[in-house]
């Protein structure tokens, strides 16, 4: 027994992570292949029983790992965020989560024969979306970046806000208790909202003291947010039964909008736990679905999922989108994708534990019904939503523009030139002088680590395609390269040397994805291009003509410019790179960093373009 425990849960934490990785590969929501597994290693081969191997920890173990799930959800709750969103997306996390709770909540009493407590409450679940599955959908579907953004927002702001409203749900189901006085209920309810709002506010308060005034050295910093979750959460379920979930949740939220407290290094912390805890969480869950309570469902159930999918959300949608600048197919897009994620599983299987099952019979069938939504959305949407999109026009076309590493000089002058040609631009630093001047260029950035899980959850790479690594700091552009290999392909991927890359030896080279290429040229580094720059070069677009070919362009400046660039005809931009086969001919362009003392003078640039005039 005690050797099967051990083969069972490091079983466990090594399905996540193949789980985990598979999806990363497929570029799918991981939910879907954790469910795979879970069922799989539970009611199909009978390997993993998780109220066998857990016992009486198993409630425990699931009531700790929601609570932290609400709570890191409840840490992107930023108030101020919320009041600069667009009034889009402020509808669909006010109104619109209360037209589809009402919406599901009337579907499955009408349809499933739930009690109408049980039918709220199955509503209140299936309200929320969440960046897991959100944002892995959105980079294969790549809508516009107006859809993008909405959709990226909603689904980080309904998260907490979505699991809040299934907390409350849930905990005036049980302050009733099964009694018909409402007074009684009333004052149950009172006491659950007054010890879970006073732990929280004060869990919160305390912490964010704690951070604000550097009375924890850092490394403690993640294990003890961790502790003090736990520790909130037991004492409010003290205090009054059934609070704790909300007391994490005001904690977190608290939190969150404390002034002068950084919370990003708290959060960064997900990482670890997203592949260990919550994706073991979604295993154990998947593991313990009985196929017989599935089955007494019955076709009714895919009734309630396709209210949810063609009523619920279009309503939710129309509603929410009235009066505002999106167009009605932008509007159709919205109404098509809303997938339910690892928050409603975990909060089902969470209550249909807790429920006690002699008063509420229905309570198993939460679990089962949870998770046909969230197959059902997932899958669904998954294999519709581009093709949706594409039909409807608010797709991105195919992403051409460029995720650059740096936001320095080079970085800021490549990416102008590449802004004045119509190619999206990203530029990621963790230097915030280096990112305050490209804001003041009016270029898009991102401040941060590029690799980090900060930047997997707020990176917009929506029409970002490539990546070209002009950072001087190498270990930077080598960790980008292995890290958005599989995002951009290897084919994908630039990476500019430094002075030291051509000299360093096999030993201590730094080590960059397979299949990078060297932009620009072998013999061209960053040093170069950034001493060029501060000396007046400059990067211009230069014609090639039936008479001025790309040959002539070489000796019209000396064998001295360096080009970076070349486009297509067609408007296909294609980086130089050690190795390129690149030919370009009559009509493409050059886009080109040319040294001062060969600069074309304004005579001589008008005089070229008279010329070019003269030919067409």
């Amino acid at each position: 027994m005690y050797e099967h425990s051990i083969v069972a849960l490091a079983g466990i934490g090594l399905l996540a992570i193949v789980c985990q990785w598979f999806a990363w590969w497929v570029k799918l929501p991981a939910i879907l292949f954790l469910l795979i597994g879970g069922i799989v290693a539970g009611p199909v081969l009978g390997w993993l029983n998780p109220d066998a191997l857990f016992g009486d920890l198993l409630f425990p173990v699931v009531s700790l790992s929601v609570a932290v799930i609400l709570f890191e959800g409840s840490l992107t709750l930023r108030f101020d965020e919320i009041r600069g969103l667009e009034r889009v997306v402020r509808r669909l996390v006010t109104s619109g989560v209360l037209i589809t709770w009402l919406i599901g909540a009337l579907a499955t009493r009408l349809l499933l024969d739930f009690s109408w407590s049980l039918s709220f409450l199955f509503g209140a679940l299936t309200v929320v979306t969440g960046p897991t599955v959100i944002v892995p959908m959105l980079r294969t579907v790549r809508p516009n970046a107006r859809l993008a953004n909405i959709l990226r927002w909603e689904g980080i702001v309904i998260d907490p806000v979505g699991a809040l409203l299934a907390v409350l749900v849930f905990e005036f189901i049980v302050s009733g208790r099964g009694t018909t006085a409402f007074g009684h209920t009333i004052l149950s309810f009172g006491r659950l909202i007054g010890a879970g709002a006073l732990v929280g506010v004060v869990s919160g308060y305390a912490l964010g003291t704690i951070l604000r005034r550097h009375w924890m050295p850092d490394y403690l910093h993640n294990v003890a947010t961790l502790t003090l979750v736990f520790g909130a959460f037991a004492l409010s379920d003290a205090l009054q039964s059934e609070s704790g979930l909300l007391a994490v949740t005001i904690m977190g939220i608290w939190l969150a909008n404390m002034k002068d407290v950084q919370v990003e290094d708290i959060l960064d912390f997900k990482e670890s736990l997203s592949v260990l805890l919550i994706s073991g969480l979604f295993i154990l869950l998947a593991a313990r679905i009985d196929f017989g309570l599935a089955g007494q469902l019955g076709w009714a159930a895919l009734g309630v999922l396709a209210v949810l999918q063609f009523v619920a959300r279009p309503i939710k949608v129309l509603v929410s989108t009235w009066g505002s600048a999106l167009t009605w197919r932008e509007r159709v897009l919205l109404g098509w994708i809303a997938p339910r994620g690892i928050v409603a599983a975990a909060v089902a299987a969470l209550f249909a534990i807790r429920l006690p099952h002699d008063i509420y019979s229905g309570a198993p069938l939460l679990v089962p019904m949870t998770f046909l939504v969230i197959v059902g959305t997932v899958v669904l949407q998954s294999a519709t939503a581009r093709p949706l999109a594409k039909w409807l026009d608010v797709a991105e076309p195919e992403p051409k523009g460029f995720l650059i590493i740096g936001a320095n000089s080079v970085a800021r002058a490549i990416a102008t030139a590449l802004g004045e040609q119509g190619f999206r631009t990203l530029l990621t630093d963790t230097s915030w002088d280096n990112i305050r001047a490209a804001r003041m260029e009016g270029l898009s950035t991102y401040y941060g680590n590029p690799v980090s899980e900060h930047a997997d959850r707020h990176l917009d790479l929506v029409g970002i395609g490539r990546m070209l690594c002009l950072s001087p700091h190498k270990e930077t552009n080598a960790l980008a390269t292995m890290r958005y290999r599989g995002e951009f392909g290897s084919g994908n991927l630039y990476l500019l040397q430094n002075a030291t890359d051509k000299d360093d030896n096999q030993k201590t080279r730094v080590l960059v994805a397979p299949g990078t290429k060297i932009a620009f040229g072998a013999e061209v580094t960053y040093p170069k291009l950034a001493s060029l720059l501060s000396q007046g070069a400059e990067i211009h677009d230069t014609g090639l003509t039936d008479s001025f070919d790309f040959h002539s362009y070489q000796s019209e400046y000396s064998n001295k410019a360096i080009p970076l660039f070349a486009l297509t005809p067609k408007g296909r931009l294609q980086p130089f790179y050690v190795g390129n086969k690149i030919t370009p001919s009559q009509d493409w362009s050059i886009i080109g960093l040319i040294p001062k003392d060969v600069l074309p003078t304004d005579d001589d640039m008008q005089a070229d373009a008279d010329k070019g005039s003269a030919e067409n």
